[in-house]
C-alpha cells in the first residue's frame, strides 16, 4: 500500500483549524489532522508564525490538485512531497 502524508501551510492558526475541520467534509478524512506551529527563522512574534496541517492519506487517495485548490481558499498551499 502506498501511504502519503500531506503538509498544508496556512497563514495563521484560525485558518489551520478551519482547514483541519473542513478536510473531513471535503475529502472524507477520518483521522484528525495534526496542527503544528511553524515559526520562520528569526521571527520572535508568534502571530507571524505559519501553521501546518499534517494529514495522513492512507492509500494515497487524495488528489493533489484538489488539495492545492482547497487550501488556496484559505491563502495557503500544499508542500510538494
Amino acid at each position: 500500500m502506498n501511504d502519503q502524508r500531506h503538509v498544508l501551510v496556512l497563514p495563521d492558526r484560525d485558518a489551520a483549524e478551519e482547514v483541519a475541520q473542513a478536510l473531513g467534509d471535503r475529502f472524507g478524512v477520518t483521522e484528525e489532522p495534526q496542527l503544528v506551529r511553524d515559526a520562520l527563522a528569526g521571527e520572535d512574534d508568534a502571530e507571524d508564525a505559519q501553521w501546518l496541517v499534517i494529514v495522513e492519506d492512507p492509500g494515497s487517495r487524495m488528489d493533489a490538485g484538489a488539495l492545492d485548490a482547497f487550501v488556496a481558499e484559505w491563502e495557503g498551499w500544499r508542500e510538494a512531497p
